[in-house]
């Protein structure tokens, strides 16, 4: 079995609002990790339901029959790098701000191709 891959990188969220949804469509078809996400209303959902049609528009690319039937043997979130920011705070003192980015893998295993 052949895994096709489909990375987002430096997305603009953080690595802990879309690790659920990940472990959410881990094992599932493509057809029922879609549905899964479709009807969740949150951003990383969003952004993780691009990167699975991504990772299955790759497998047709390779030729891979009945894309709808594939299953998700990997779906990861890695942290990114952050941006530092600083807000002021009272007395002169200043506190971190730090505006994270994630990368999302997604990779559907195909039939070999």
């Amino acid at each position: 079995m052949a895994v096709v891959k489909a990375t987002h990188k430096f997305a603009r969220i953080s690595p802990t609002k879309v690790r659920p949804f990940a472990d959410l469509i881990r094992g599932k078809t493509t057809e029922q990790a879609i549905d899964a996400l479709k009807y969740l209303p949150n951003r990383g959902a969003r952004m993780l339901e691009k990167v699975l049609a991504s990772a299955i528009a790759n497998a047709e690319d390779r030729g891979a029959r009945n894309v709808m039937n594939l299953k998700v043997a990997l779906a990861r979130v890695d942290g990114g790098p952050s941006f530092k920011r600083f807000r002021p705070r009272a007395r002169g003192m200043a506190a971190p701000i730090i505006k994270r980015m994630a990368h999302i893998h997604v990779g559907v295993e195909a039939p070999e191709l």
